[in-house]
């Protein structure tokens, strides 16, 4: 019998060597998550049921950054008449909203989260917002009460050419659909020259119709699994690519984390070096918005603890890494997947990919480009789109959805589609990055000479509006807004969607109403500069507040 005492040795050797690539392996993923809450999904999950729910009472409610009781009173006095200024406005709005509220879920949602948490009650108490809109021209709509707004929500990012551009495609849409119906199964006539036209765009092979972006970006994840016959997909700190799990593991996703969905830092040298190294990465999503905030959730006024927000647009920075982003997904067989459901068709006429010169093996689109109608579109490398395999042939990637190509959805499309080539559309592509540069800098500078703490940062026509002093009341602007005719969406001041199509008059009166609320808002005690309260301080501030709510133990009262 030979001698086989060396075989434990050797096995244990082996095992050292695994344990030390397998730790080396942890450590470089652990370098490319992001150091924040956002870049650790897990732990933003268990932070999430940690956080417990409180409200301020109506006598700490004015004074919780440390104001005196004559400030904390001049607020209050502020809050009344701004709720009853919007209560006389729109009185039939704001019954119809009160109406449907305890029936419609999302409203129910965006109602309540279009504040800090801790200051809800006692501010809907004062200050309610419609949710009902009769009518639109040009760059305003109009509530049931006949009151206007300037209409910078921008329906989601469908609103990229003014809601009369819209209104003009579904119109002609529906005529053009008018003699088929809803037959559903086959195609227009139209799908033909809707297909032509979107290879061009995006540069590849094939295209697959959804209905809805979440659905187009699920189609894409699906196909990079099936051909790489890998598991694994990265996504972005702060990235949003819809509300299914696998894409939305942090706080947002009532499911646990998916273990196949890794959760990197973008725009990092640790990140390029993980994907690198790894075989089991089957794709990588970008959505080029995050530009705007690398590695941090849509700009929320909610979720402003102490009024300071983050946001900056770096064009070649971003560029640069997309082209980096390129080279290693394409040296390790990784599909880069490109999502511009929400900012496809604003910054190019081929979106991202044009605009920053780099080309995806994936690209999703959505929201403008039904022409007004929902609609999710797949655009892909003709290897990557085949939902079958010949050799193979009940191995199947199989995705329908009912409504996909539905007529008239596709009619207007190509209504949008066609009116791209046009020569007014061309030419506001040919002036957008100037034309918004130039109105970005005319603002600030307004806001810097008349000393108020804001400054708008922009990604062509999308802006974020920048607090420059800390402060626990930013939130409240938004109102004073609203108040002045300019309506956001639910996220608040963290985003202003312009159409392309705004003018140079209707930016005039969009500077004139931002300067007003300004002055309202520094008039009423908002903006009192605390002596004791730096942002850090205030944030310190609110973790003792959760701590001792958590604990059970009598609020401190301001």
């Amino acid at each position: 019998m030979s001698n086989l005492s060396w075989i434990p040795a050797a096995l244990g050797v082996g095992a050292a060597a695994y344990a030390v690539v397998k730790t080396r392996e942890r450590l470089e993923l652990s370098m490319a998550k992001h150091p924040s809450i956002t870049g650790h999904s897990r732990m933003a999950k268990r932070m999430a049921r940690w956080i417990p729910g409180y409200q301020y009472n109506q006598q700490a409610w004015f004074a919780v950054d440390g104001a005196s009781i004559e400030v904390a009173q001049q607020r209050a006095q502020a809050l009344q008449r701004l709720g009853d200024r919007l209560r006389a406005k729109s009185p039939i709005t704001l019954e119809w909203s009160r109406e449907s509220k305890p029936m419609i879920s999302d409203q129910q949602f965006t109602s309540s989260y279009r504040v800090p948490y801790q200051f809800r009650d006692v501010f809907m108490k004062h200050v309610q917002l419609g949710v009902f809109w009769k009518s639109s021209r040009g760059a305003w709509i109009s509530d049931l009460d006949g009151q206007r707004f300037m209409d910078l929500t921008g329906s989601y990012g469908v609103n990229v050419f003014g809601l009369d551009f819209y209104k003009e495609t579904m119109r002609a849409g529906a005529e053009d659909a008018d003699p088929l119906g809803p037959l559903l199964g086959g195609y227009h006539p139209c799908v033909l020259d809707n297909v032509r036209r979107l290879c061009a765009i995006s540069g590849q092979d094939e295209v697959s119709f959804h209905m809805s972006g979440t659905e187009a970006v699920m189609q894409a994840v699906r196909l990079a699994r099936y051909h790489t016959g890998r598991k694994r997909l990265v996504r972005f700190s702060g990235a949003y690519h819809g509300w299914w799990d696998d894409v939305q593991p942090g706080p947002g996703n009532p499911m646990p984390p998916s273990s196949q969905t890794l959760t990197l830092r973008e725009m990092h040298a640790s990140t390029l070096r993980v994907l690198s190294k790894r075989k089991d990465i089957a794709c990588v999503l970008v959505n080029p918005i995050q530009a705007m905030h690398p590695n941090r959730s849509a700009p929320s006024d909610s979720a402003m603890i102490d009024g300071i927000r983050s946001v900056h647009f770096d064009r070649q920075a971003y560029q640069s890494w997309l082209v980096a982003l390129r080279q290693v997904c394409s040296e390790r067989g990784i599909v880069l997947i490109f999502d511009e459901v929400f900012l496809g068709f604003r910054l190019a006429p081929g979106g991202a990919q044009e605009y920053y010169g780099v080309k995806a093996d994936l690209v999703t689109y959505g929201k403008t480009l039904g022409g007004g109608w929902p609609v999710g579109v797949l655009c892909g490398r003709a290897s990557l789109m085949k939902r079958f395999k010949e050799d193979r042939p009940v191995d199947l990637c199989f995705a329908r959805g009912t409504f996909n190509a539905h007529p008239a959805v596709m009619t207007s499309m190509n209504h949008f589609l066609r009116r791209l080539d046009t020569p007014e559309i061309q030419a506001i592509y040919r002036e957008a990055d100037s034309t918004w540069s130039r109105r970005s800098e005319a603002i600030n500078t307004r806001l810097q000479d008349c000393g108020f703490p804001l400054r708008f940062e922009s990604m062509g026509s999308i802006w974020s509006l920048v607090y420059t002093q800390a402060s626990r009341y930013q939130w409240i602007f938004q109102f004073y807004l609203r108040d002045e005719g300019i309506a956001l969406s639910w996220v608040g001041t963290g985003r202003f969607i312009f159409p392309l199509t705004f003018t140079d008059a209707d930016f005039d009166q969009f500077v004139e109403r931002v300067l007003r609320a300004a002055e309202r808002m520094r008039s009423d005690g908002w903006w009192w500069p605390s002596p004791h309260q730096d942002g850090k301080a205030m944030r310190r501030s609110v973790l003792l507040e959760m701590l001792r709510h958590k604990l059970g133990m009598k609020p401190t009262t301001a």
